[in-house]
């Protein structure tokens, strides 16, 4: 029998396949080959301190087809806090068939029931137009800011 998919905070369990999503969202979106213990220690670090932010997974029959991580930004301005979304991955078979959104709604519902709760922001590279449409379409806008950055290298 399916299941509808589902959206929850991931477990600790869900570690393995967070990584291994990871290593492969970098090779796709950026031709990087990461170091797999370094990525799972970085994963491990949010488990084991949630001001890092969350992880969470949608699933179906007990199998995660996507993952986001939610890290919260105070906001002086607006007295609250921004949440950004980081680390998007959804398996390549379940693209285009509302993953993302249902992880995205999920999350801004949950932030809703927070006061101090103001809104979501993420950055997408130039060149994706196809998540750009995807985000212009769950409402999201690139009206306000240019993000600029640096980079440690070494």
């Amino acid at each position: 029998m399916q299941k509808k998919i589902i959206c929850r905070e991931a477990h600790l369990k869900d570690q393995s396949v967070i990584v291994k999503f990871q290593l492969a969202m970098a090779l796709e979106t950026e031709n990087l080959k990461l170091d797999p213990d370094i990525c799972r220690k970085g994963v491990d670090a949010v488990f084991k301190n949630s001001h890092l932010g969350k992880y969470f997974v949608a699933e179906k029959n007990e199998k995660v087809l996507g993952v986001l991580l939610v890290i919260p930004e105070w906001s002086d301005w607006r007295n609250g806090a921004i949440w950004w979304i980081h680390s998007v991955y959804v398996i390549p078979t379940e693209r285009s068939q509302g993953v993302f959104s249902f992880l995205y709604r999920t999350i801004q519902e949950q932030g809703m029931q927070e006061n101090a709760f103001r809104g979501i922001r993420l950055y997408v590279d130039k060149t994706n137009i196809r998540a750009q449409a995807v985000y212009a379409k769950l409402g999201m806008s690139n009206h306000h800011y240019e993000l600029f950055e640096w980079m440690r290298t070494n």
